[in-house]
């Protein structure tokens, strides 16, 4: 986008045609309103930037249409009422640069201009015709208005995706272009829709040609000094315009001529025009058969003030436009700015994200990263932290998810024309997947949807397509929208780290492992939730399997993913537990008070879920979880921590990924399905262990360790082994409460010395220890059905700690 500099903002608003509202496509569902269709293709528009092109900004549709829609339904019967309700819905208000100054006004002096005035102008409209044909854009709305002069008295061009936007006309009622300026082929075909032919009949859209006609009589009435067709009526100047071809001698005129001929009789012509009301004049006056002028083009632009803007803009820095990107700035000095922004990254992220100057700030420094990626990937993993400027997220979540290379070649060479099997499925799924999103349910849209989709498809054959990968790929289309490479680039990075081999074509061995492992964590961090769950029946299987096949993306809007994901990519393969987990606790208190059906009822429609509260929960929880708790035989292998451009690869900001095969002795090591599913309680590697206990591990044992400032214990350690076996060896710090008596009959604590440190310790992750896997579990599971949270197992028992040399014998009484 160029800057915008001395120009100024503009608005300029119309209508679509609005549909029958009883009227179906062929697929049974209600046809997409022309006003989507329009916003749908206008994104590519945002893109197409040149110095003699007004540059487009935004567009917005209609608001309200809930509350018209409302009235629609409340208006069934009254025709005209309802015409005009949907007409409000179908208006469109487009946003583009402005010039005050046009060609209009130079004509309004009547004054011949120079030769060289006039190549000048022509030189520079062409420049912009050039461009635009060059992507497949033509204007057919040029007139002297449309063609506007900046203040050094550079032309561009207004308006010039309207032909685009519309389909050639076929989606608003009125004309694109202006009579004295169409081109007499454009007049002769008539205004027509495609829709009203066969596709073998539809009429051809209008090429370059008929700009380089328009440009052609401006040019001449530049040079003359004044309009043409003045004196002349609307009828007589189409006329005229018509009959234009008498004037050219062709040797192939045959068929020409006798088309010619069939509009030369204006009684003929009159008939046709009161027949098709299309035209639109200058002044905008319509001709023909009365009609509603609230469907014609109003041309009028109005001009957005930047006043505002500009005022509250004043102020800030010009350190603020050009942020230094060094690691260390502790030794720099700070302005205020500085510290207003850092008491700003305190509120509520929806303030934030509407706080114009902390956007402002956000934006240039992001703007800066970017544009060093991948050298500052891990500056860009520390500002994702604080938060992700929403106009940046498409390329902040590009780079969190590693995205390099020639992603434009490699998604160029993949075939996604060639009918797959997969195609139907596709076509079924596309027209359901969040359509409540103008963006996402135009017809661009869903073109856009089956391209990067069944580009996955044909990428992976390895893996099949299951119903929620439309959902999956949703917020990465929305965010890329004219970027089709880049939303298929990122796709085909999340799916591995989070969801790897969850598309294998039976993939059940992974989901269940996935499950097994949800069900722990809801045991380990809020064990009474999970035991009520447990007794009434209500498992994962029956309400997890979308939230974890679609990271949430079925479940919730996308407006919610963009902040939940915002989190989520600064996590590992995990985290996706702690927000199922973070969502269960928001449910907790109605989840506690029903039983089986009731809890289906609520999930069937699942209540609103504050997100905000959603993302601090699953970090804390996070935080609590040992890293080796969420271990998975069939989570994605570990990467290397290098890549070939030789800067180091980031780790995720919470956690590390457990390692994936066991790198060493201490590692956890798989189990089968079927006795992972018996455990309550997750387990954890002896690495977890001796990290949290902070020991010092002596011999050829290596494992990371975390230095602390505080002396308090971060876990208990309960030994469940016999006395002797305790006293012959046993973990610093660790407490022995044997498990043949540990429990009364009731499946109460049996009183002992260690029991009120057990209970002091509870809310504290409690390692349970022993050297039969099938007590520990046991003994876990006890704990778990008495409340205690954060219960877990060591992975191999006593036997992994053994080799370390870590085991302490107590000192013997003198």
């Amino acid at each position: 986008m160029f800057p915008l500099k001395d120009a100024e903002m503009g608005a300029f608003t119309f209508f679509a045609s609005a549909l029958p509202h009883d009227v179906c496509g062929s697929n049974g569902l209600p046809l997409t309103p022309n006003s989507i269709k329009i916003l749908g293709r206008f994104q590519i528009l945002k893109t197409i930037t040149h110095p003699r092109l007004c540059q487009y900004v935004d567009i917005s549709r209609g608001k309200h249409e809930v509350f018209i829609a409302f009235l629609c339904g409340c208006c069934v019967g009254h025709k005209k009422v309802l015409h005009k309700l949907r007409h409000l819905i179908e208006r469109l208000v487009v946003v583009a640069e402005h010039c005050e100054r046009s060609l209009e006004d130079l004509l309004r002096e009547r004054k011949p201009m120079s030769y060289s005035k006039v190549l000048c102008i022509a030189f520079e409209v062409l420049q912009g015709l050039q461009y635009m044909n060059k992507h497949g854009i033509v204007h057919r709305a040029l007139s002297p208005h449309n063609i506007l002069l900046d203040r050094k008295g550079h032309v561009k061009l207004a308006k010039f995706g309207l032909y685009h936007m519309t389909a050639h006309g076929d989606d608003v009622d009125f004309p694109i272009g202006y009579p004295s300026y169409l081109a007499p082929e454009v007049i002769a075909q008539g205004i027509v829709k495609s829709t009203d032919h066969m596709p073998s009949e539809k009429p051809l859209p209008s090429g370059p040609k008929s700009d380089v006609w328009s440009l052609g009589i401006i040019l001449f009435e530049l040079s003359v000094g004044r309009k043409l067709f003045q004196s002349l009526d609307i009828s007589e100047r189409l006329k005229f315009l018509l009959t234009l071809g008498g004037a050219l001698k062709h040797r192939e005129g045959g068929r020409l001529t006798r088309r010619r001929d069939g509009f030369t009789g204006a009684q003929c012509w009159v008939f046709v025009w009161c027949k098709h009301v299309r035209f639109l004049f200058e002044d905008g006056e319509s001709f023909g058969q009365g009609r509603d002028r609230s469907s014609l083009l109003d041309d009028t632009t109005v001009t957005l003030s930047l006043c505002q803007l500009r005022n509250r803009l004043k102020d800030v820095g010009g350190e603020a436009f050009y942020p230094l990107l060094e690691d260390d700035q502790s030794n720099l000095p700070h302005s205020n700015s500085n510290n207003e922004l850092s008491a700003a990254a305190t509120l509520p992220l929806i303030i934030r994200e509407r706080d114009t100057e902390y956007q402002l700030n956000r934006i240039i420094l992001f703007d800066r990263l970017l544009k060093a990626y991948p050298y500052k990937k891990n500056q860009i993993w520390k500002e994702a932290r604080v938060d992700i400027p929403p106009l940046m997220r498409g390329l902040t979540w590009a780079a969190l998810l590693g995205v390099e290379g020639a992603i434009h070649a490699k998604y160029d060479a993949i075939d996604k024309d060639t009918p797959i099997p997969t195609d139907r499925q596709i076509e079924v799924d596309i027209p359901r997947c969040h359509q409540y999103d103008e963006l996402l349910s135009s017809p661009e849209g869903h073109a856009k949807f089956r391209r990067v989709l069944k580009a996955w498809v044909v990428s992976h054959p390895d893996l099949v397509y299951w119903q929620g990968l439309d959902s999956l790929c949703a917020p990465f289309l929305y965010l890329n929208f004219n970027n089709e490479a880049l939303a298929y680039a990122c796709m085909s990075a999340f799916i591995p780290k989070y969801l790897y081999n969850f598309f294998l074509k039976d993939n059940s061995h992974v989901i269940q492992e996935y499950l097994t492992v949800f069900s722990q964590m809801i045991a380990f961090h809020d064990p009474e939730l999970s035991n009520h769950l447990n007794e009434i029946g209500f498992i994962p299987d029956l309400y997890a399997i979308p939230w974890f096949l679609t990271m949430f993306t079925h479940v919730f809007p996308l407006h919610k993913i963009f902040h939940l994901w915002d989190t989520l990519l600064l996590g590992n393969s995990s985290f996706p537990f702690c927000i199922g987990v973070a969502i269960l606790q928001q449910l907790r208190d109605r989840l506690l008070a029903n039983g089986f059906n009731e809890c289906i009822l609520l999930f069937s429609d699942l209540p609103e879920i504050d997100i905000e509260r959603c993302v601090r929960e699953s970090i804390n929880l996070f935080c609590w979880t040992p890293k080796s708790a969420t271990y998975r035989q069939h989570a994605q292998p570990p990467k290397p921590t290098s890549d070939s451009s030789g800067v180091r690869s980031s780790t995720p900001f919470f956690s590390t990924e457990c390692p994936d095969p066991p790198k060493t002795d201490l590692s956890r090591e798989s189990i089968p399905l079927n006795d992972l599913k018996s455990e309550v309680s997750p387990r954890i590697s002896a690495e977890d262990l001796i990290d949290l206990c902070e020991l010092t591990v002596t011999g050829h044992f290596k494992t990371p360790m975390k230095k602390t400032k505080s002396s308090k214990p971060k876990l208990l350690v309960v030994d469940i082994r016999n006395s002797e076996d305790f006293i012959r060896g046993h973990i610093s710090g660790s407490i022995n409460i044997p498990f043949s008596a540990a429990f009364t009959a009731d499946g109460e604590l049996t009183q002992g010395p260690f029991t009120s440190v057990l209970q002091s310790f509870k809310g504290k992750v409690i390692v349970i220890v022993g050297q039969v896997a099938k007590h520990t579990a046991e003994f876990a599971a006890h704990l778990v059905k008495m409340k205690y949270p954060r219960i877990c197992i060591l992975d191999g028992g006593i036997n992994k700690i053994k080799p370390t040399g870590l085991l302490t014998v107590p000192s013997p009484q003198i």
